[in-house]
């Protein structure tokens, strides 16, 4: 019986001995490998930023300690939380799981300076990044063929800028928030052009629109549309000066012709009409040829 317990406590002492050398194995296994990890040149970095949110790379570094390839991801209060991408830092090239794809200058693994990002969708931006952000001068190529050039914030075109369209419509002039406002010039791929006031992407203010045959408005635009007081310089000599609205003739004015005819009175839908002492509206006898006041775009 004392050789049989002796005989099992020794094989106990067999087995854990096996187990802690195993153990001891793994430990040394993991070691070496995150040594020779390390002296090929991994790491691991993170780096925080003031808007609250972090980017951690793993991956190969230089001698100072810089990264120069590997895997990034960003976490914390950033709509790109969840982010990852593939850096090659030699060539400047950032590779997203979203789509995008990215070369150019960098700061702490992020977007800065000049560079060029391509969208999944086709669309390309070229100019400056600031932390990470679309922002200051540069040029968007949409991938439906229209091309924007000026200043951006936030991706978003903002300030004096100059917009293109693929159908060969031009815009050069202010932008708030992406849209049309402020001082600006449209010119129509047909020849047509309006140069003035803009507010929410329609002609809206005092402005000057010259019509592809001449003809030529120069007054008060509202909601995209001649509203208000006016000059109307026809193509043929003839000309009014006087109220719109609902970019035709409507109130008080005064229409000449080249022959020096004048008319001095109310309009309505275009057309002059008299008013009696009773109140009465009636067509008058001159009634100019008003087609042309309408038209428009």
């Amino acid at each position: 019986m004392a050789r049989v317990r002796k005989r099992k406590m020794k094989n106990r002492v067999s087995g854990r001995a096996g187990i802690i050398l195993t153990v001891i194995c793994l430990i040394l296994a993991v070691v070496a490998v995150i040594a020779v990890l390390y002296l090929s040149g991994y790491r691991y970095v993170k780096y925080r930023f003031q808007e609250g949110y972090s980017v951690k790379f793993v991956g190969v570094v230089d001698k100072n300690g810089n990264p120069v390839s590997g895997k990034i991801s960003y976490n914390g209060k950033s709509d790109k939380d969840g982010l990852t991408a593939t850096v090659n830092e030699k060539d400047g090239t950032i590779v997203y799981n979203n789509g995008q794809t990215y070369k150019g200058e960098t700061h702490d693994l992020i977007k800065h300076g000049r560079g060029v990002l391509t969208f999944d969708n086709g669309d390309v931006y070229e100019g400056t990044f600031i932390a990470d952000h679309i922002t200051g001068e540069g040029k968007f190529t949409y991938a439906n063929g229209d091309v924007y050039e000026g200043p951006v914030k936030d991706a978003v075109r903002e300030g004096s800028g100059k917009y293109t369209y693929a159908g060969g419509d031009v815009y050069e002039g202010d932008f708030v928030n992406g849209i049309r406002e402020g001082k600006g010039k449209f010119t129509s791929a047909d020849g047509a052009s309006y140069e003035g006031d803009f507010k929410n992407n329609k002609k809206h203010g005092s402005g000057v629109y010259v019509y592809t045959d001449g003809s030529r408005y120069e007054g008060e635009f509202a909601d995209d549309m001649k509203s208000g007081n006016g000059t109307y310089t026809y193509a043929n000599g003839e000309s009014y000066v006087g109220e719109f609205r609902h970019n035709t003739l409507w109130g008080f004015g005064t229409y000449t012709w080249p022959d020096g005819r004048v008319y001095t009175g109310y309009f309505e839908d275009g057309v002059p009409v008299r008013v009696d002492s009773a109140g009465r509206e009636s067509s008058a006898e001159a009634s100019p040829d008003t087609d042309t006041a309408a038209e428009e775009n």
